[in-house]
Formats: C-alpha cells, sequence, structure tokens
C-alpha cells in the first residue's frame, strides 16, 4: 500500500535554487532549509557560500532588526541565520573562517556600546564558539591580532553570553598544546586580574556575577583539565594566577571597599569558595582513608589560607553586621531583618575554612569566637535551613578533627592542606604559623564546648521547645526545628 506514494519529490528549497533571482530571504521562509543544509544539499550550500549571502547572513546576527518587524518574527532570520552558519557542515565553516573579511564583519558587534542586545550576543556567541571548535587555529590567530578583543570582552561582561564565549577561549581548544598557548595568552592579557577587578562595588551586579562565574568555572575547568592530562607537566597559568596570595588578597579588597554591597560580597565570596572547594590529591589510600573515617582527604593551595587568614575578622564583623536589608514578608509573619544573603555565604566560607583545619584559621576563629556567631543566627533564624545546614557542616567538621594518634598515621599519607609557610597579620608583618603537631589537640572541639556551650544551648532551645508546645498544644514550635538537628552530630 505505501508503493503508491512518491517519496521522491523534489524539496522546495531545491525548486526556489532553480529560480533566476532567488533571495537568500525567500530560501530562509522555508521551513526544511536548515534540515536540506545538514543533508548537505551540493546546491543549496554553493548558494550560502556565495560572498553577498555569508555577508548578509553574519550581518543578521550581529545588527539589530528594524523595530517596525511584527515582534513574533522580528528575530526568526537572525535565529535561521545563526543556525545556518553553525550547522557544522563544513564547507560553512571553511568559507566563515577562512575569509579574514568575513570574520572582521563578526568581530565588529563587539565594537559598540554596552548593553548588547542579549540575542543577537548568544547568536554571536555560539557563532564564534563554533568557530573555535571546528576552526581553531586560524579564529585564534584571528583573536590574538586584535589588541582590543579581551577588553571588548571584559566591557561586554554584563552580557552572560561574552561570559560564555571567555569560557569557550578557555575550555574548547584542542589540541593540548594550543590549548595551553591560548592559556598563556589570556595569562598575558591578564584576564584573571582583569575579571577580579570587575568584583567591585563599583560595578554593576550584572558584570559582578558573570565576572564571578567566570572564575569559578576556570577553577574548576583548570583542575579538571589537571586531572584528566596529568602526564602533562605544565601548570595552567590561569588557575596558578587565581591562586595567588596576590590575587585572592586584592579580591578581599575589592569585596570589603568603603561601601560594601550584597552582590559584591556574594559574587566575591563564591570565587573564594571556588578555591576551596575539595579537590581528590590522588587515588593512592583511597580506601584507607574512607575505612579511617577521612572521607575528604584533598589539597588547598596554601597560598589560598594565607590570602583570607588575614580578612577573617571582616568576615566576622560580616556575620554581625551585613549590608541592611528591608524587612520581608514570610509565611510566618514579618522578618524585620532577613540573613541575608552575604551573611549565607559568609556561614559557607566558615564552613569550607574550618574543613581545612589549618591550625592558624582555627586560632584565629577561636579567638574571635566566630562559632558562637553562627550558633547565635543558628538559632535566631530558626526556619532557615539553608543556614542551618551550613552551621552542621561548621560542627561536622570541627567535631571530625583528629585525634593525636589518627594525625600522627595519617601525616605520613595524604593531608588536608598544604602545607603554610608564613602568613601575614594585620600589620603585614610575616608570621610562620606553628606545626599541627605543636598546637592544642582537638583544640576547636574544646572551644565548641567549653566556650559555646554547645550542649547547654540544645538543651535550653529544647526546654523551650517543650514549654511552648505546653502552651500550645500540637502547634510545632520553630525552634525545635532548629535544635533538633544538632544531637546527631555529637560523638
Amino acid at each position: 500500500m505505501f508503493w503508491k506514494f512518491d517519496l521522491n519529490t523534489t524539496s522546495h528549497v531545491d525548486k526556489l535554487l532553480d529560480k533566476e533571482h532567488v533571495t537568500l530571504q525567500e530560501l530562509m521562509d522555508e521551513d526544511d532549509i536548515l534540515q536540506e543544509c545538514k543533508a548537505q544539499n551540493q546546491k543549496l550550500l554553493d548558494f550560502l557560500c556565495r560572498q553577498q549571502c555569508m555577508e548578509e547572513l553574519v550581518n543578521l546576527i550581529t545588527q539589530d532588526p528594524p523595530l517596525d518587524m511584527e515582534e513574533k518574527v522580528r528575530f526568526k532570520y537572525p535565529n535561521t541565520a545563526c543556525e545556518l552558519l553553525t550547522c557544522d557542515v563544513p564547507q560553512i565553516s571553511d568559507r566563515l573562517g577562512g575569509d579574514e573579511s568575513l570574520l572582521n564583519l563578526l568581530y565588529d558587534f563587539l565594537d559598540q556600546e554596552p548593553p548588547l542586545n542579549p540575542l543577537l550576543a548568544s547568536f554571536f556567541s555560539k557563532t564564534i564558539g563554533n568557530l573555535i571548535a571546528r576552526k581553531t587555529e586560524q579564529v585564534i590567530m584571528f583573536l590574538k591580532k586584535k589588541d582590543k578583543f579581551i577588553s571588548l570582552v571584559l566591557k561586554h561582561m554584563g552580557t552572560s553570553a561574552l561570559m560564555d564565549l571567555l569560557l569557550r577561549l578557555v575550555s574548547c581548544v584542542e589540541p593540548a598544546g594550543l590549548r595551553q598557548e591560548v592559556l598563556h595568552w589570556l595569562n598575558e592579557e591578564k584576564i584573571i586580574q582583569r575579571l577580579v577587578e570587575l568584583i567591585h562595588p563599583s560595578q554593576d551586579e550584572d558584570r559582578q556575577s558573570n565576572a564571578s562565574q567566570a572564575l569559578c568555572d576556570i577553577v574548576r575547568l583548570g583542575r579538571d583539565q589537571g586531572s584528566q592530562l596529568q602526564e602533562t607537566l605544565e601548570q595552567d597559568p590561569l588557575l596558578t594566577a587565581l591562586e595567588s596570595q596576590d590575587c585572592v588578597e586584592q579580591l578581599l579588597k575589592n569585596m570589603f571597599y568603603e561601601d560594601q554591597t550584597e552582590s559584591c560580597l556574594v559574587s566575591g565570596t563564591q570565587v573564594l569558595l571556588a578555591l576551596l572547594e575539595p579537590r581528590r590529591a590522588g587515588t593512592e589510600g583511597l580506601v584507607d582513608s574512607f575505612s579511617q573515617g577521612l572521607e575528604r582527604s584533598y589539597a588547598v593551595r596554601s597560598s589560598v589560607l594565607h590570602g583570607i587568614e588575614p580578612w577573617l575578622k571582616d568576615f566576622h564583623q560580616l556575620l554581625l553586621n551585613p549590608p541592611k536589608k528591608k524587612a520581608i514578608l514570610t509565611t510566618i509573619g514579618v522578618l524585620e531583618e532577613p540573613l541575608g544573603n552575604a551573611r549565607l555565604h559568609g556561614a559557607r566560607l566558615m564552613a569550607a575554612l574550618l574543613h581545612t583545619n589549618t591550625p592558624s584559621i582555627n586560632q584565629e576563629l577561636c579567638r574571635l569566637n566566630t562559632m558562637d556567631l553562627l550558633l547565635d543566627l543558628f538559632f535566631k533564624y530558626t526556619w532557615n535551613n539553608f543556614l542551618h545546614f551550613q552551621v552542621e557542616l561548621c560542627i561536622a567538621a570541627i567535631l571530625s578533627h583528629s585525634a593525636p594518634e589518627e594525625r600522627a598515621e595519617a601525616s605520613g599519607s595524604e593531608s588536608r592542606v598544604e602545607p603554610m609557610h608564613g602568613s601575614r597579620n594585620g600589620n603585614g608583618k610575616v608570621e610562620t604559623p606553628q606545626p599541627v603537631a605543636s598546637l592544642p589537640e582537638n583544640m576547636m572541639v574544646t572551644h565548641l564546648f567549653q566556650k559555646c556551650c554547645l550542649v547547654q544551648r540544645i538543651l535550653e532551645a529544647w526546654e523551650a521547645n517543650d514549654h511552648t508546645q505546653f502552651f500550645f498544644g500540637t502547634r510545632s514550635c520553630c525552634i525545635s526545628q532548629a535544635a533538633l538537628k544538632l544531637p546527631i552530630l555529637l560523638p
């Protein structure tokens, strides 16, 4: 029954191409043009690769369409043009990547004042990204000749598509030798330091957020590449720059600038958390680590810890006095003083630092009495599960600090933190921290139970819950929601 149908019909695209003066717009009106292109319809590809058609396609994805067009079709042609230019057909990629005049036409999109049209920016980023993957050497050479390229990308960092383009340069270049060459080029352009400069209260929130996300991704990409290519002896220059003490200190100076803003504090803390994010140092002794309860034996750069340590007092002050926020209406009433994202990220950072079990940092946190402050917040914001989780992590990290005999056994194999060679105090003087073995054992544990009175506070909260339930019957008390979380962590 199927043979009565003629399955060899000629497509509308072929019929249009037979016309003498067919236009690109007429072809783009056809629904199957992309399918025909991917099927490598030679007649269609020859038409699209004409100089005039290629220029028109590039103009469609880089120039704002007329405002008088109907909204639903205004970006129809730019979208189709982008799909055609990035459909992974070698003939189109070769034509676009091998013609410097077309690349210049594409590049000119960056040379305008922000903000960029976000949709066109996504088309531009996708097209350049595809060329970086397909015509790597030609496109990299072209971009390196453009002195303003990095400056223009950073100028438009408020547009997320440009952040994506930067990350494509970091992650999508192959082979490894060429990738390392690109990383060195970006490092010579001081891309890390310039991204850190964007995390500043004077910048708008979008630029700060995208710069922070780019730095976090550079950390993770660098570490992933390093673990996959262990035979490569050369370090990732971008990761090395970002992990340097100078870079960490500059980031913190920007965060705690005179006019502190929540967006800057949050964006900067996210970068610090990425730098403190644990990464496995190796697989040797992995089974033994798990059997001893040391589930996370990782290395953290001492330079990062050196950079953060002098600013612990500022984070403590942030937990005390965050940027002012307006009262908010919640399901349990009006919250006059919201916890805020800045304080939540401060708690996250404390949990990450406590997990490193760095002696000098532990001493400073004990001196500042930061854990007591975190417990104050824990019981004050009884419905904030995000905060509760971070305080639980802090307590779990403290309780997991190894006993003397366990530490002696572990010191010969893996360590949580690289050896610290000295840190700067508040006066800029270099101080050498004490080795782990010379510190009072379980200092943070003693501080938690004696100074912070953890057990007493839990019992007081429990009694307050019983008292409230006595007066309100079956109504549950918010205090119990917080207090019930902590006892399970006690030994």
